[in-house]
């Protein structure tokens, strides 16, 4: 029976307790926390505080000495949130004294080893008069003993990092030293094995290439949804079928042959600012020699295959960008609908433009939707004898349809799909009787555009009312969750194509084949990609389309390097 002095939460709630080092907690955190509380599915019956002995406060001269061979990392840290200030902090101090009003607190003070805490009899035997379902670890240190089998689904942890390539610490700061392109993060069930317990959730985010304080503040903004979407699971499945599910999708065995990661020394932080400093330069180089402009790469081809050395390029005037590539053919011409940006406005609207029949294309771009506010990444398809087109509208936080009046130049407003939102590249693929609709969304301010693909279905494409699939996001991983394009199908596979935007924005193309699309399960992998390897001047490449005999991408391209093979 659960403790008498145990909040009541409604029936069927799962039953989760707090581990704490205070009530005083980043705002992450109680971000995370009110989400659980505000849900149907679970409810925070206990908080554990450690109420261990503190020690006295350290002079500053002792502290300095204490830390002196880290001093510099110190200082960076401090310039760092300087230079690169974060418009939402994921770290504000926030005091959860309100909002856990009614959960009763619990001192407990634990043995303690060199790095671990070990909880005694009494306190173990008091968590678990409480009946928890799930004990959640945001305070303590290593946990040890018999603390990690007081809850019937055991004590859930966060590692900030990618516990196959970084352990240790500072959390996020070393894949942005030593230019890791990705910075992953996991929430597990922790045992005896320190990072060594089963990963409920695994997510990848790109890394700040210059800041760790952006980094960090990018990815625990992503990572705060791990915990709630996997109590829901867990309410959902039941204990049973919820571990069995963890256990089968756990990769096989690795064993961990990095360092075991601390602050850099003032040494290794010397290095690490010659490293980002050099790369501060070519930056500011590659503006001062004309900054980068997104174009057009275009071949003719029979299917949706071929080497990018034999694309032709379309540039675009210097005052702007094109992007975006959608190929629609109509009455034996083939348009190719794009996103063009216009520098001096800062701003896109949707423009075409007609490949002639001897295959030449026009010099310029005609536009055919403006709109207030910037629009992008235009998705055409026809239904009942009509072309509608979805555009990215995500400053207006909604996703557009419009309707083709004279087909491809002018268009009238066809409703939105959905309002409120923040949502970027909505594609559409009609599937076993069913509209799909992919797109990336940011669930908490603060968090990236870039990283998780979120899955909606209904029975038409213009449809207000859309059921969200019960695995979203089907995909949380920043080399492939943005869309990239038409979904198509290929030698029988249906292939969706994604971005990869692991260390920057658009970098490369990443072809994920769709192996179960259905309204409970959603299932896919990587069977290709490109790269922006195959000439010097190119540092992206993020749409992918395929019809009327053409293959039409985009890349960004180093105005003041000229590349080979174009």
């Amino acid at each position: 029976m659960p403790h008498p002095d145990a909040p009541s939460p409604a029936p069927g709630k799962l039953r989760v307790g707090l581990m704490v080092s205070s009530l005083e907690t980043p705002a992450w955190a109680k971000v995370m926390l009110e989400r659980i509380r505000a849900s149907a599915y679970a409810d925070i019956v206990l908080v554990v505080r450690d109420a261990s002995p503190q020690r006295p406060r350290a002079s500053l001269w002792r502290r300095l000495v204490a830390q002196r061979r880290h001093l510099l990392y110190a200082a960076y840290r401090r310039l760092d949130a300087r230079l690169f200030p974060v418009r939402r902090d994921a770290f504000a101090s926030c005091d959860l004294s309100a909002l856990l009003a009614d959960v009763p607190v619990m001192d407990a003070v634990p043995r303690r080893t060199r790095h671990s805490d070990y909880f005694s009899d009494d306190d173990l035997a008091a968590i678990r008069a409480y009946d928890l379902d799930v004990l959640v670890r945001l305070g303590f240190r290593i946990l040890r003993g018999g603390i990690l089998t007081a809850a019937r689904s055991g004590v859930w942890s966060f590692h900030h990092g990618d516990p196959d390539l970084f352990r240790g610490g500072p959390a996020g700061a070393w894949e942005v030293f030593l230019g890791q392109p990705t910075t992953g993060s996991v929430l597990q069930v922790l045992n005896e094995e320190l990072d060594g317990g089963l990963v409920l959730y695994r997510s990848q985010s790109s890394t700040d290439s210059f800041s760790v304080g952006r980094n960090l503040s990018n990815y625990y903004w992503k990572t705060l949804s791990f915990l709630p979407r996997m109590l829901a699971e867990l309410h959902r499945l039941g204990h049973d079928a919820f571990m069995a599910k963890a256990r089968a999708e756990r990769p096989p065995a690795n064993f961990y042959s990095h360092r075991l990661y601390i602050g850099p020394t003032n040494g290794e932080m010397t290095r690490i600012l010659w490293r980002l400093g050099g790369r501060m330069l070519r930056r500011k180089l590659t503006q001062w020699t004309g900054g980068t402009q997104w174009c057009l790469l275009a071949r003719k081809s029979c299917g949706p295959k071929g080497s990018l050395h034999n694309f032709r390029v379309m540039e675009p005037p210097p005052d702007r960008f094109w992007a975006d590539p959608c190929i629609v053919e109509h009455d034996g011409q083939c348009h190719v609908i794009i996103e063009e940006y216009i520098n001096a406005t800062a701003k896109g609207h949707i423009a075409v433009m007609t490949i002639g029949p001897d295959g030449k294309w026009p010099r310029q771009a005609q536009a055919v939707l403006e709109r207030p506010y910037h629009l992008s990444y235009p998705f055409v398809f026809a239904w009942r004898d009509t072309y509608y087109m979805l555009v990215e509208s995500s400053t207006n936080r909604s996703v557009e349809a419009y309707r083709a009046v004279e087909f491809p130049h002018h268009w009238e407003p066809a409703g939105a799909l959905m309002e409120n939102i923040m949502a970027v590249d909505a594609t559409l693929h009609e599937h076993a009787g069913r509209w799909w609709l992919f797109a990336n969304m940011v669930e908490n301010d603060g968090a990236s555009s870039w990283d998780e693909l979120f899955l909606f279905h209904a029975a038409e494409p213009l449809a207000r009312e859309w059921t969200p699939h019960p695995q979203n996001p089907v995909v949380s991983d920043v080399r492939c969750a943005r869309p990239a394009g038409r979904l198509f199908v290929q030698d029988g596979k249906l292939i969706r194509p994604a971005q990869d935007c692991s260390g920057g924005y658009g970098r490369g193309i990443r072809f994920q084949e769709v192996l179960t699309l259905s309204k409970t399960e959603y299932a896919e992998r990587e069977i290709g990609r490109i790269e922006p390897d195959w000439d010097p001047s190119v540092i992206g490449i993020h749409t992918f389309s395929s019809g009327g005999g053409w293959i039409v991408c985009d890349a960004n391209r180093r105005r003041g390097i000229v590349g080979r093979g174009w």
